[in-house]
């Protein structure tokens, strides 16, 4: 039987380790107690293959296709998964469903919903996913607190950074930093 330098066998049946990817995910809600919501989902995003590694500031944000609804609670998440994008959607889709989501108005109220804005510098266009999120660079409550942690990160086919995203959205939506930050 092999060893590595260590000592240690060499188990020829186990799968190499995959690598984790990036992701940036948005999270927003606006029925119930929104922060709540968000603050729950991100407790169990490593149910979804998920590792948080960072969570922007929470945001107090402005309905932007349907208006006449509560205002939203929004935040940026970066993690790191071994899924590939379709496994992470599910997955993700799933975790909102045990949360609450149910089929509904879409752009209306929803007690959670969470988007994949990045993964790494993959590009998928699907009719079930977009990556990067379709409407990205015209998003305001998801482009500021995805400045706030990655204002360098480059839309992998416009090569434009967050922080020029931001900048130049046509979006003139409200989008306050609530005063706080998440544990």
């Amino acid at each position: 039987m092999k060893t590595r330098s260590s000592g240690a066998p060499i188990d020829r049946n186990s799968r190499p380790a995959t690598a984790m990817k990036t992701v940036y995910l948005s999270l927003g809600s606006n029925m119930g107690s929104p922060r709540a919501q968000i603050e729950e989902a991100i407790r169990r995003l490593p149910e979804a293959g998920v590792q948080v590694r960072r969570v922007s500031s929470f945001y107090k944000t402005e309905p932007v296709e349907v208006r006449s609804q509560p205002w939203f609670v929004n935040c940026v998440v970066e993690g790191a998964t071994e899924l590939v994008p379709m496994r992470l959607l599910e997955a993700l889709k799933s975790l909102e469903r045990t949360l609450g989501r149910q089929p509904g108005t879409p752009k209306g109220p929803r007690p959670i919903d969470i988007d994949i804005l990045l993964y790494e510098n993959v590009v998928v266009r699907s009719p079930e996913l977009e990556i990067p999120h379709s409407r990205l660079a015209e998003r305001r409550f998801v482009l500021a607190p995805l400045k706030e942690l990655a204002p360098e990160a480059r839309h992998p086919v416009t090569e434009r950074t967050v922080a020029d995203m931001l900048r130049e959205t046509p979006d003139g939506s409200a989008v306050i930093r609530m005063n706080d930050r998440p544990e």
